[in-house]
């Protein structure tokens, strides 16, 4: 086998995940590498729905829409037929993982501030999933952290509903989505809104990612207050993907792959697009896929904290003096609803029937 830079970052033990619903990828890229779950997100179904729609979506879904009577113009209709496409996106890509690996699906962002709302969609997904033959031990829930939605993790964990908590920024919010029990969390290395049009030009190229990156001692402390917690929830760390990826952004993107791996993670997840370039380019010398040690980001303090206690008050205040993290956490959820929104229209033109 041909030894790359994606085969040297999963054989330093490093599990890889795919951030992607493109079949076809999957089960290109899994002849030579073993994926074990799939993530995704608003974004990603919405790119994949649109892609994918005539060629095997559009008969199930309308045939669902048609068998249970549902009215697309409401918002209850609209969101159940958008669940169902989401489950069969996911159903195309888990033959690809891993026989403990999960799917994952992602909570709307409409509910990210309603915990009653949030356990409702949650519920209704693996509801979903469980109808198309895949069940719960073989889902995990995306819910953004916030702290009303980390309080939904904590009840959907102990109903033995599995989550990861996602939109996620900073120690605080780790340590609540640990202390909720949610399965994994998945701190974002870039701020979301560098993968689409409107925010490319905040995209900053670093030459050494894992020493200049600001996000990437939030992540390594976060790894660390983990094991010295000995908490079983894994860290997923996600970079993303530029919507264009020119060379210069291939460079960089192989660059932050490589300065996540070397943060020494339970799993990365990593975009098609990105797994491709990794397994397109050559290995690396062991130097340059060292673990690296760093100053932890925090005073005990942060990490002893009881973030649940009081409908998550301490969450909250910890979130709100936090200027940067909650600048990123409203950016994302309004890029998600965008997404999601884009999905809804998308789905009510395509299953519109026709004036005569």
């Amino acid at each position: 086998m041909v030894n790359t830079l994606l085969s040297q970052i999963q054989a330093l033990g490093v599990v890889l995940d795919f951030d992607s619903m493109d079949p076809r990828t999957a089960e290109s890229l899994s002849v030579s590498t073993t994926f074990h779950s799939m993530t995704s997100n608003q974004a990603i179904v919405n790119g994949q729905l649109q892609v994918q729609w005539d060629a095997s979506l559009k008969p199930i879904v309308s045939q669902y829409v048609q068998d249970a009577a549902i009215n697309i113009s409401t918002e209850d209709g609209i969101l159940k037929v958008l669940n169902l496409a989401t489950v069969l996106l996911a159903s195309k890509v888990i033959p690809y993982l891993d026989k403990t690996g999960r799917v994952l699906a992602q909570t709307s962002p409409r509910t990210a501030y309603n915990k009653d709302a949030t356990v409702s969609h949650a519920r209704a997904l693996i509801s979903a999933f469980d109808k198309h033959g895949i069940s719960k031990d073989r889902v995990c829930i995306k819910i953004p952290a916030t702290p009303e939605s980390i309080l939904a993790c904590k009840e959907l964990e102990e109903s033995g509903i599995r989550t990861l908590a996602t939109c996620l920024f900073s120690v605080p919010q780790a340590m609540a989505a640990s202390q909720a029990g949610c399965l994994s969390i998945s701190p974002y290395l870039n701020e979301l809104r560098v993968h689409f049009p409107e925010g490319a030009s905040s995209y900053i190229e670093y030459k050494d990612p894992v020493r200049q990156h600001p996000m990437s001692p939030i992540i390594y402390s976060i790894i660390q207050a983990f094991k010295e917690k000995k908490t079983s929830t894994t860290v997923v760390p996600a970079r993303g993907a530029l919507n264009r990826l020119t060379s210069a952004c291939s460079y960089s993107s192989l660059l932050q792959a490589v300065a996540l791996a070397r943060l020494r993670p339970h799993h990365l997840t990593i975009s098609d697009r990105v797994l491709s370039l990794l397994a397109a380019a050559p290995a690396k010398s062991d130097e340059h896929l060292a673990a690296v040690t760093m100053e932890v980001a925090g005073e005990k303090s942060v990490l002893d904290a009881d973030y649940l206690v009081n409908n998550a008050a301490a969450l909250q205040v910890a979130i709100s003096r936090d200027a940067e993290t909650s600048r990123k956490i409203t950016e994302a959820l309004e890029i998600f609803g965008r997404q999601e929104e884009e999905s809804i229209q998308f789905l009510r033109k395509a299953l519109s029937i026709p004036k005569a």
